[in-house]
Parts: structure tokens; C-alpha cells; sequence
């Protein structure tokens, strides 16, 4: 059976403008092998932005990294053509090692999620530009609470005395929203649960779930979805017993002290990936990006202030 919580505070983060893990770590630049074909592009590169030769780019370990970077391969070869500059991934080991990167000025743009932009836009400047707009379900998505089918978990008030498992301390959909939830729903995890643990990120909790690791975990959907589509989980035996309200998509954020050049024309380029060059877009699973501003996740900002979460000790 499957539960919807309403949370309120989310509820009013849908209409986006425009139309829509614990200590840092050192985070290690590391070389990306292509995935797949580019789609057909200009016959020439554009003409440097900025006078820069190189654009670090980071996506939060939500999911495995190397297989995040394959997914968003074709998107940086349309950009590189775009800006006229190599587009560099930057990989790190936890949500806060990609903050860090950006506070100490060895990133210029990085693909965070809710909550780890609003600590990163805290503590390094980030700036949020445009977020995806996803082909399922827009500019939205949602956290899931999963338990295995044998567990006689439920809902809720069944995770009482069994272990549990969070994605990132920074994750929103891995942490933040389900930590809120659980709060709404009079559940302490580090008192009601018999133990509480951090797995990084949400194909670990998904296949920590499965596996009979952890008795139940949060998850957010898309993850679940490609680790069923993997057939690394068997929705016969792993259940959904709660979704959370819409929250926010991920924005793309810069460097607050990127190039304004260099800024217009990253946005530019990844508002017009829908027209230019669709195919690049296909393995993300998102159609199409629209602008954002810092403004929009705002009630990311309030649900972590009900939490009473100290976000200095978050990132």
C-alpha cells in the first residue's frame, strides 16, 4: 500500500520562475571516456567564452559517478561546441566535496540538488541558472521511502525499531525531505530507529534496501526507476510505501564569480539543447532546461530552518 504525505511546505515550490557526504572531502579531477555519438553540430566551434580554454563541471554523487558522467557525455560535447571551450568533469567523492570544490574556486559550474545548492550557494557563492525539466514528471520530483516486500513494513509508524538508511547528509530527497517527513509524522530516526546509517548516495541505499542490509532507506524516483529498469532491484520484492509531495528540481548552478560571458553563454547554450540538439538530451531522461533563480528554493531553505538543521554542519 502506498502512502502520499502532504508536507505543506513543499507544496508551494512547484511554480519554479520561469515556468519551472558529512566532512568535505578532497575531490579528484579525473579524465571521462565518451558515451555514445554526439548529435550533428556546427561545423566549427564558437569563439572562446571569457578567454577561458577549459569549464570544470561537477555533478553531486547522487548515483554512481562514472555512470552520471556517461549519462551527461553528449550534453558536454554540444556545450564544448557551443562555448568553444573543453568541458572538464569534476568528480568527487560526496555531495560536500562538490561544494568545497566551488568555495575554493576549483569548480565553475556544478549540477547540485536542492538542498546542496542552498549550502552551496551559502558557503561558495553558487549562483543557480537553470535546472532540467524531466520527461516524466517536469519540474518536479519526488523522495521515496522503500522497505523489501518481506519486511511487514508498511507505512510509517512501521520503521519503529529497524534500521534505515539516508542517502547523503546533503542529499534533499536522500535526507532532507525524508528527515522532515519522519518529523511530520512524530518519528525521531536517531531514537525510534534501531540504527541510522549514511550511505552516500541513492543506488547505495536502494541496493542496501534490496540486499537486506538496512531494513528500509530513502530514495528519490528516478533512481529507483533506472536501478528497476537495471533490473538491480525487483519491484516484486522491494515496495514503495510513501512519495513525498513535488519538490524542486536540481538546478545547475555557477561560480559566483564566473565570467559574465562565460555565464550567458553556458545558459544559452543549455536552453537551446531542446532545439539544437535533442538526442543529446535523451539519456539524461530530460527534455528540455528553463531558468531558475536562488529565489525558488527558498522552501528548501525553510524545511532545513523547521529541521532545525545547523547548514554549516551539513555541507
Amino acid at each position: 500500500m502506498t502512502a502520499v504525505l502532504t508536507l505543506g511546505l513543499l507544496t508551494i515550490a512547484v511554480g519554479l520562475a520561469g515556468g519551472c557526504g558529512e566532512a568535505a572531502q578532497k575531490a579528484a579531477q579525473t579524465g571521462v571516456a565518451e558515451a555514445g555519438a554526439a548529435p550533428k553540430q556546427e561545423a566549427a566551434p564558437q569563439t572562446k567564452a571569457g578567454g577561458m580554454d577549459k569549464l570544470r563541471v561537477a555533478l553531486v554523487p547522487a548515483e554512481d559517478n562514472e555512470e552520471q558522467i556517461k549519462m551527461w557525455t553528449p550534453v558536454y560535447k554540444v556545450l564544448e561546441q557551443k562555448l568553444g571551450m573543453k568541458i572538464e568533469p569534476f568528480v568527487a567523492t560526496d555531495y560536500s566535496g562538490v561544494i568545497e570544490a566551488m568555495r575554493a574556486g576549483h569548480l565553475d559550474v556544478a549540477w547540485y540538488g536542492p538542498f546542496s545548492y542552498v549550502l552551496a550557494a551559502q558557503e561558495s557563492g553558487a549562483e543557480a541558472v537553470v535546472l532540467p525539466i524531466s520527461e516524466k514528471k517536469g519540474k518536479v520530483y519526488q523522495s521515496y521511502f522503500i522497505t523489501r516486500t518481506d519486511t511487514g513494513i508498511n507505512k510509517l509508524e512501521d520503521l519503529k525499531g529497524r534500521t534505515f538508511s539516508f542517502g547523503d547528509p546533503a542529499s534533499t530527497s536522500g535526507h532532507l525531505i525524508p528527515r522532515y517527513i519522519l518529523k511530520k509524522a512524530g518519528i525521531d530516526p536517531e531514537k525510534d530507529f534501531k540504527s541510522v546509517t549514511f550511505s552516500g548516495g541513492h543506488d547505495a541505499t536502494g541496493m542496501a534496501v534490496a540486499n537486506g542490509k538496512v531494513d528500509a532507506g530513502a530514495i528519490y524516483d528516478a533512481a529507483f526507476d533506472r536501478l528497476v529498469e537495471k533490473k538491480m532491484i525487483d519491484p516484486a520484492k522491494v515496495k514503495i510505501i510513501l512519495r513525498s509531495d513535488p519538490i524542486p528540481e536540481s538546478p545547475w548552478a555557477v561560480r559566483k564569480d564566473l565570467p559574465a560571458d562565460v555565464k550567458e553563454r553556458f545558459v544559452q547554450a543549455m536552453l537551446s539543447l531542446s532545439k539544437d540538439a535533442p538526442d543529446a538530451l535523451k539519456p539524461t531522461q530530460y527534455r528540455e532546461f528553463i531558468k531558475v533563480s536562488d529565489s525558488d528554493y527558498d522552501v528548501i531553505r525553510e524545511t532545513a530552518k523547521a529541521l532545525n538543521l545547523d547548514l554549516k554542519k551539513m555541507k
